[in-house]
């Protein structure tokens, strides 16, 4: 049945006597109901139909108005997302503009999420005055201190990926510089063989054996050959553990200290120490009566990222965390399953993440999914609110726990 969406005008029903009941028969035994007259009882049905009429162009339609869908909506929810996604695209005056005029309406309770993403984009943005201004109305409308400027911000530089503790895979060398650990060397021929450029830690080496340095010497060489790069972290203590286990000017067997003296000018030369390196050479060729490598300046490494101290929850080279820095923008994370697999659980440091596309955001849900499925624990550490709630729109709250910074 289709019931029209106009209103009837509603017809006075026309009124109509009472059918009488028919007189019960003076021998019945009330087994049966009374009846009404054929004629009477065609008309009683006539009259029901048309009130069912009635009722149907009248009382449907008219209900059909007042008709109410009671659901969860959050009134939050829209421009939180709103903006998340303008500003993964880096429409930042769109996302504050969102920001600004939904907290006209809305400006205490669950809106104090919007008040933190709006206090990130001025960060972001290097607006201080509307950062502390704003500050004053949080402080009223919530009775406690505002988030503090903290930093002086400056444009983040955009990056065509990731950032694991530098360019490409990231890989912490566990264990010393020994040739049976292994499993070691087979977490750095995985990662190099999934990424270009791997970032090898080892700042937590603490001893070297001739077997260790020569398997050292063999990647960082199969990488150039390869045109792969291998960018040490920690080379000066590795070069002075390396350097203290050999005895210059005393002829060495390949077998037992060739491959540290090779080792050694390799770390030189990546270094830059060229008077060192030459130093080193002469003596390689009185002790081992050959002619030792060559210097070339190409393959000088650019300088070591200097590691700076860590603060009270901040990103820490102990922390064996994946990082991600800087602007992201169509990453693949390729390196990310090889740096969960040596792991129980997996920390993803967001702390200088300044801002990660929607089509990155949805890869690396992709790929902490399936890092998920083995049962590992995944952590987001520090993200920015714009970036949380990005996070958020993509469903990556669903697979890993954000841990947001103390404001």
């Amino acid at each position: 049945m289709v019931f029209s969406l106009f209103k009837k005008r509603p017809e006075k029903m026309i009124s109509r006597p009472a059918v009488a009941a028919r007189p019960a028969a003076a021998n019945s035994d009330m087994s049966l109901p009374a009846q009404a007259p054929v004629g009477e009882q065609a008309r009683e049905e006539s009259a029901q139909n048309d009130s069912f009429d009635e009722f149907s162009d009248i009382g449907l339609t008219q209900s059909s108005f007042d008709f109410r869908v009671e659901d969860d909506f959050d009134p939050i929810d829209g421009p939180a997302e709103e903006a998340a996604v303008l500003f993964a695209d880096n429409q930042d005056p769109a996302a504050q503009a969102v920001l600004e005029n939904a907290l006209k309406l809305q400006r205490s309770g669950p809106a104090e999420r919007l008040w933190l993403m709006l206090f990130d984009l001025y960060r972001i943005s290097g607006q201080q005055s509307a950062f502390e201004a704003t500050g004053i109305d949080y402080a009223r409308a919530f009775e406690k201190s505002p988030p503090i400027w903290g930093f002086e911000s400056e444009p983040a530089a955009p990056v065509t990926t990731s950032t694991t503790k530098g360019r490409g895979g990231s890989v912490i060398f566990k264990g010393n510089l020994l040739g049976g650990n292994a499993s070691s060397f087979d977490a750095v021929r995985r990662a190099l063989g999934k990424t270009p450029a791997v970032r090898l830690d080892m700042t937590k080496v603490k001893q070297v054996d001739v077997e260790g340095c020569a398997c050292l010497l063999e990647l960082l060489l199969q990488a150039g050959r390869n045109k792969r790069g291998i960018e040490l972290l920690g080379k000066d203590a590795l070069i002075s553990l390396v350097k203290n286990s050999i005895e210059e000017g005393k002829k060495e067997t390949p077998v037992t200290g060739k491959e540290c003296w090779l080792l050694l000018l390799e770390l030189l030369q990546q270094q830059g120490q060229q008077e060192v390196f030459e130093d080193l050479a002469i003596d390689y060729a009185v002790t081992f009566e050959e002619s030792p490598p060559s210097w070339e300046s190409k393959l000088v490494a650019e300088p070591e990222p200097v590691v700076q101290e860590a603060e009270e929850e901040s990103v820490t080279e102990e922390d064996g965390a994946y990082v991600l820095s800087g602007e992201i923008k169509s990453a693949h994370f390729t390196d990310l399953p090889a740096f969960a697999e040596e792991l129980d659980s997996l920390l993803i440091d967001c702390t200088k993440l300044t801002r990660i596309d929607f089509v990155s955001a949805g890869t690396l849900l992709n790929m902490l999914t399936t890092v998920r499925s083995k049962g590992k624990q995944i952590v987001l550490r520090h993200p920015n609110r714009l970036v949380a709630e990005l996070f958020r729109v993509v469903g990556l709250s669903a697979v890993a726990m954000v841990v947001f910074a103390k404001q």
